[in-house]
């Protein structure tokens, strides 16, 4: 039943079946070789996105869209721009540091690299940047989006491995850091190498203080949810409601760019990525549930445990496996699917559930810069109209820059699981 199940999801991915359809498909054959009734899958889609929690991810979604059309990740550019723009590479800088920004009220990797590629990508152009390299330092910086909290693949995991998402939001800190100063160190080296950008000079301190407090309401976003979400004030289900009244009262009364006709498009967005994720997630589910049945974790440890008994080298097996995974499959399938899989082999080596769902996340931001599926990829070809292999080119860099990041974060989990347990939602 396990090869019914793996062949007919790896013939139908070849064949170029969408990766929901393929899940589908796969579990509907399996089932029909064993006594479950088919309406099981019916039943396992609707309690998987029975969740309370997941409510918070559709609500970030429609936040992200409210909160671009709005304006509000433009000012923040600007702000960076102000600040860093006149240091040799500083708009390349500002770039990942808006990604950052605005990733803290999106929660959503695409999404943050649209918002700021828009912005960012015409304007270093025009300062001498290569266009192809703009694109690819977006998209790169873009994948910050799911691991800066609030992140949504960081919701989803949660729900699957009953783990504390405000934990996994505090623990998605300092690695969150880390990997945008591994990014900025990248890009000051490329735009030295290639003189992008101009020589140092200081910053216009007037100019950046009126910028700072035009863009007041933008800058004060981030620091509202998360703050409401870590000083307790808040669920992340609350501070998803409060991140879209927020937005929503900003773009009507500060920036005015928002009217009922653009607030209705973008809960329209919203609906069609959320509709199709709800989806994904039910039928991920039920083929978890399947994996689960017939003990294909407890092979998989099996056979990781047979190879090696250090944990480091099992992520090392993990994190390579999960990067080639993550060239064909979605990555909240991916989580859906391979948590309930790989989250007890790795409890059982003494990782905690927290620190391995950071691993897990920073792991699928390269799934989103590497080709078929790279959603990143393929926003930024949009975006700018250039051919997709000129893009993946010069994200090369950034993506060893992550490779290194996500082993650097699983050797050493104190980075990542300082905070959490400081704070105490971790022990």
């Amino acid at each position: 039943m396990v090869e019914v199940l793996f062949i007919t999801l790896i013939v139908c991915l070849l064949l170029g079946v969408p990766i929901v359809m393929s899940i589908g498909i796969a579990t509907f054959a399996a089932l029909q070789l064993t006594d479950i009734p088919l309406a099981i899958l019916a039943k396992a889609i609707y309690t998987a996105t029975d969740k309370f929690p997941l409510h918070a991810v559709p609500l970030f979604i429609l936040a992200g869209a409210l909160m671009e059309t709005a304006g509000m990740s433009e000012q923040v550019v600007d702000v960076l721009e102000s600040m860093l723009g006149r240091m040799r590479g500083g708009l390349a800088m500002a770039v990942v540091i808006g990604c950052m920004f605005f990733g803290a009220m999106s929660g959503s990797g695409p999404a943050t690299a649209a918002a700021i590629g828009f912005i960012m990508i015409p304007a270093l152009a025009n300062r001498g940047y290569d266009k192809g390299y703009a694109a690819a330092l977006t998209s790169s910086a873009g994948t910050l989006g799911i691991l800066i909290p609030p992140s949504n693949p960081m919701i989803v995991y949660g729900v699957v491995s009953q783990a504390s998402i405000v934990g996994l939001f505090i623990a998605g800190i300092v690695p969150g850091i880390f990997v945008t100063s591994t990014m900025i160190l990248i890009s000051y080296v490329i735009c030295t190498r290639r003189n992008y950008g101009v020589k140092t000079e200081k910053p216009n301190l007037r100019e950046l203080f009126r910028i700072s407090w035009k863009s007041k309401w933008s800058l004060m976003a981030p620091m509202i949810i998360l703050g409401g979400i870590y000083g307790g004030v808040f669920t992340p289900v609350e501070a998803s409601v409060i991140a879209v009244n927020y937005a929503v009262f900003v773009g009507l009364f500060i920036t005015k760019k928002l009217n009922m006709q653009i607030i209705y498009d973008c809960f329209s967005r919203t609906t069609i990525i959320s509709g199709s994720m709800i989806i994904l997630i039910g039928l991920s589910t039920s083929f978890g549930e399947l994996l689960t049945l017939y003990q294909v974790p407890q092979q998989i440890a099996a056979m990781l445990g047979a190879i090696s008994s250090n944990v480091k080298i099992i992520y090392l097996i993990i994190i390579a496996f999960l990067i080639v995974l993550g060239t064909f499959m979605d990555t909240m399938a991916t989580i859906i699917i391979l948590t309930p899989i790989l989250l007890p082999v790795m409890v059982k080596l003494g990782v905690h559930p927290i620190h391995f769902g950071v691993i897990f996340v920073v792991t699928n931001e390269i799934a989103f810069l590497t080709p078929p599926v790279g959603a990143n990829l393929f926003a930024m070809t949009g975006v700018t109209k250039l051919p997709i292999e000129q893009i993946a080119r010069e994200e090369i860099p950034f993506i060893i820059g992550l490779i290194f990041a996500v082993i650097v974060l699983a050797w050493y989990p104190k980075i990542a699981m300082f905070l959490p347990r400081f704070m105490g939602y971790a022990f």
